[in-house]
């Protein structure tokens, strides 16, 4: 099991190093308390434990670094979507 605060995690970043586990592990994820709490199934032999809790903990991080670039870099993405799509549409 490995739980989060909610003030500090985001439910998105955990569900989606959650769909990345599959194969692996299961990940039920459950809010109590101004909590989020993530228990853990392996579904393989290879993971156990701490190893699992571990593979976890590193997607979560992952994925809330995926969110902080998204967040700081969107504005650009969509500048750089706007003036490809002008571009093309100027050719026609």
């Amino acid at each position: 099991m490995v739980d989060f605060s909610r003030s500090v995690q985001s439910l998105d970043a955990l569900r989606e190093a959650a769909y990345r586990l599959i194969g692996q592990a299961a990940c039920q994820i459950d809010e109590a308390d101004g909590r989020y709490v993530c228990r853990l199934s392996p579904t393989q032999s290879q993971l156990r434990g701490d190893e699992l809790r571990t593979h976890f903990l590193n997607l979560v991080t992952d994925e809330n670094l995926r969110e902080k670039v998204g967040r700081e870099t969107g504005r650009y993405r969509d500048v750089i979507v706007a003036l490809a799509f002008g571009s093309l549409a100027e050719g026609e």
